[in-house]
C-alpha cells in the first residue's frame, strides 16, 4: 500500500493511504519504533521509553521515497520505512506467516498423506506438509525408514523436540510395568496428552514400526471442531468449559506434575486455541459447591462429543507411516489389542508449537528473499 497523504498533529501522525483509507499513528509509537532505537546487528530494542517525554511532539513529516522522515519538537529526526508503517498499524494484527486457518473437521474427513521424501528433499516440500498439518491439526507421512531414528529425523526438520518426564521420545508399547495407560494393551478414549503440564506439548510424531497384533486402530478427532458444535449446541456448557478451571494431574515415583486451567481455552478474540481433555488426569473438581452440577453436565456433554461417531476417524497404522497431530487440538485414542497375536511398537516424540511456527516464518522469509532474487 502507497502513501498518499501525510497530515501532521502534535500528538500523531495522520496517513492517508492510496485506498483513501487513513491511519493515526500515535507520536509515542512512532518514536518507540525509530530505528535509532535498536541494535543494529540483534534488532532488539535499546530505546529507554521512560527517557523519552510521555507524548512526543511532532513537527514535520515527508515522504522520501519509501522512507517517511519525521521531525519532532526536540530536534529528534526519525526516518520510518514504508513497510513498517503499512505492515504494523495500530489495531491491525501483522501478517504471520505461521498463523495458518484452521481446517475443522469431522468423520468424514480423509487425512492427508506426504511421502517422507519430499519433506527430508527440501524447504519447499517441508513448508506444504507443515502448513497442511497446522490447517487441519493432523497428516500422515507415509514411507519412513524402518528405524528408531527415522520419525525424530521428520520431526527435527521442524526444531527442537520438547523433553517431558516421559523423556525426548518414548516407545509405545505394552509394559510389564506401565506408568501410563499408553503402555498397556487396553483401549485408550481419546483424549490430549500431558494437559497436567503448564504447557502441554504441541505436535506429537507417532512413528509406526510394527502394528501386527489384532485390534490397536489408532482413533482422532477434532476437538476445535467439537467445541465449536458446542459452542452453537449449548452455550451454556461452552462458557462453563472455557472459564473454570479444574485441576490436571500425572505423579509416580519420579513426577507430581499438576495444573489448574479450564477443558477450552480461548484466545482474546473468543476462537479456541487450545482443548485440555484426558478424563484419567484429570483430578477432583474443587469448583465452588454451586456451580458443580453445572460443571459437570458441561464436562459430560464434551465428554459425549469425544464418543460420537460423528467426530472420530479410525484407522489403522501401517509400519513405515508415521501419524503428526496438533496435540493441542486433535484429541487421539486407541481401540484396545491382543498382544499375543504380534507385537505393537510405536516410536514418539514431540515438538512445540512455537518451534512449528518459528520454522514456518524462517520457510517464508526463505521463500521470499528466493523469489525476489
Amino acid at each position: 500500500m502507497m502513501i498518499h497523504d501525510l497530515t501532521v498533529r502534535a500528538d500523531a501522525l495522520v496517513v492517508t493511504w492510496s485506498d483513501a483509507t487513513t491511519t493515526d499513528f500515535p507520536t509515542i509509537w512512532l518514536r518507540d519504533n525509530c530505528p535509532s532505537g535498536f541494535h543494529p546487528q540483534t534488532q532488539e530494542r535499546l530505546l529507554d521509553l521512560l527517557s523519552l517525554e510521555e507524548t512526543p511532539v511532532l513537527v514535520s513529516a515527508g515522504l522520501e521515497g519509501h522512507v517517511v522522515r519525521l521531525g519532532y519538537a526536540d530536534g529528534h529526526v526519525s526516518d520510518l520505512a514504508l513497510s513498517l508503517l503499512s505492515g504494523n498499524r495500530p489495531g491491525e494484527r501483522a501478517a504471520d506467516p505461521a498463523a495458518v486457518e484452521a481446517r475443522l473437521w469431522r468423520a468424514e474427513h480423509t487425512v492427508a498423506r506426504v511421502p517422507a521424501a519430499s519433506i527430508l528433499g527440501d524447504d519447499t516440500g517441508l513448508a506444504n506438509w507443515m502448513r497442511l498439518t497446522a490447517a487441519d491439526g493432523l497428516s500422515i507421512v507415509e514411507h519412513v525408514e524402518d528405524r528408531a531414528g527415522a520419525g525424530v529425523d521428520l520431526a527435527e526438520r521442524i526444531g527442537f523436540l520438547r523433553k517431558t518426564n516421559f523423556g525426548t521420545t518414548f516407545e509405545v508399547i505394552n509394559k510389564p510395568d506401565p506408568n501410563n495407560l499408553a503402555y498397556t494393551s487396553v483401549a485408550l478414549p481419546l483424549h490430549t496428552d500431558l494437559p497436567n503440564q503448564e504447557v502441554p506439548p504441541g505436535y506429537q510424531f507417532l512413528h509406526c514400526l510394527a502394528n501386527e497384533a489384532t485390534g490397536g486402530g489408532s482413533i482422532f478427532a477434532d476437538g476445535f471442531a467439537m467445541a465449536e458444535d458446542l459452542r452453537r449446541e449449548d452455550a451454556e456448557a461452552f462458557e462453563l468449559l472455557s472459564t473454570v478451571d479444574i485441576p490436571f494431574r500425572f505423579h509416580d515415583g519420579e513426577a507430581d506434575i499438576q495444573v489448574h486451567k479450564p477443558v477450552i481455552t480461548l484466545d482474546g478474540a473468543g476462537e479456541v486455541i487450545e482443548i485440555r481433555y484426558n478424563a484419567h488426569l484429570a483430578g477432583i473438581f474443587d469448583m465452588p459447591a454451586d456451580v458443580m452440577p453445572a460443571y459437570y453436565r458441561a464436562y459430560r456433554a464434551y465428554m459425549a462429543r469425544t464418543r460420537d461417531a460423528r467426530y472420530r476417524i479410525t484407522l489403522k497404522l501401517k509400519a513405515g507411516e508415521m501419524v503428526v497431530f496438533d496435540n493441542r487440538r486433535v484429541l487421539h485414542g486407541r481401540e484396545s489389542f491382543d498382544p499375543s497375536t504380534g507385537f505393537r511398537h510405536l516410536h514418539g516424540c514431540y515438538v512445540d508449537r512455537g518451534e512449528f511456527a518459528s520454522k514456518l516464518r524462517l520457510l517464508s522469509r526463505q521463500a521470499g528473499v528466493t523469489r525476489a532474487a
